[in-house]
C-alpha cells in the first residue's frame, strides 16, 4: 500500500473499520493518520489515532488485546480503510468481543439471510468466545485446554455420528451431527482456518 495514495480529511485522518479475519465480525471503527498508518504497516498491528487525546495509540498496549493485521485494505474513493485483523482478545474497552454488541432492532425483526445462517451466528459467537474468555462457558474451557482436547471432541463426536446412523437413530444423529459441527468449528478457530477456506475448498471442487 501507498499511504499517499489515501485521501486523508481536513483533519488528516481517515476511517478505519476493524474486522475479524476469520469470523467477518465488524470489531470497531477508529480513525488513523499518517503516521498511524505507517505504523501499523510496519509493525503488523493495529496503531490508530485518538481524537479525543490527540495522539497515536497502539490498540492492547495497556490491555493486551493486540490486533495482528492480516490485510489492509481501501476503499474507492482511496477516503476509507478495511483492516483485517487476528484479534488476540476483545476489541471493546468494555471487554466485549465486538463494540457493535447493541441492536437498535428487535431480534425477531432481522430477516434470516438463508438456512446456513446459523452457521455465521455460530462462527461469530465462537469468536467472541475466544476473545472474551468469560468464566463458565463451555467454549471457553474448550480454548484454555487447547488442541488436545478441541481433537478428542471432534473424534468423540465423529465416533457417536457413526453409532448413531449405525443405529438408524435419525434424532440420535441430527443431535450428535450438530455436536460435531460445532467442535470442528471451535477447532477451525482454534487453528486460525476461517470456514470460508472450508467452503471455497467445496466451491471449488463443485465447479471443476
Amino acid at each position: 500500500m501507498n499511504v499517499e495514495t489515501i485521501n486523508f480529511d481536513e483533519k488528516g485522518l481517515v476511517p478505519a473499520i476493524v474486522q475479524d479475519a476469520m469470523s467477518k465480525e465488524v470489531l470497531t471503527l477508529a480513525y488513523m493518520n499518517e503516521e498511524s498508518l505507517k505504523k501499523t504497516i510496519d509493525t503488523k498491528e493495529t496503531w490508530f489515532y485518538s481524537r479525543s487525546r490527540d495522539e497515536l495509540w497502539h490498540k492492547g498496549e495497556t490491555s493486551g488485546n493486540t490486533q495482528e493485521v492480516v490485510d489492509l485494505r481501501y476503499d474507492c474513493d482511496q477516503d476509507a480503510l478495511l483492516v483485517l485483523v487476528k484479534p488476540a482478545g476483545p476489541a471493546c474497552h468494555k471487554g466485549d468481543y465486538s463494540c457493535f454488541s447493541d441492536s437498535l432492532l428487535a431480534e425477531e425483526t432481522k430477516p434470516v439471510e438463508s438456512r446456513f445462517e446459523i452457521l455465521n451466528t455460530l462462527e461469530n459467537i465462537i469468536a467472541k468466545r475466544d476473545a472474551e474468555r468469560p468464566e463458565g462457558a463451555y467454549t471457553t474451557y474448550l480454548f484454555e485446554e487447547g488442541v488436545d482436547k478441541i481433537l478428542k471432541k471432534v473424534g468423540e463426536e465423529a465416533s457417536e455420528v457413526i453409532i448413531a446412523a449405525k443405529n438408524r437413530d435419525k434424532e440420535e444423529l441430527t443431535w450428535e451431527s450438530a455436536d460435531l459441527l460445532f467442535h470442528l468449528m471451535v477447532l477451525l478457530r482454534e487453528q486460525e482456518c476461517p470456514l470460508d477456506e472450508v467452503l471455497n475448498v467445496l466451491e471449488k471442487r463443485h465447479s471443476s
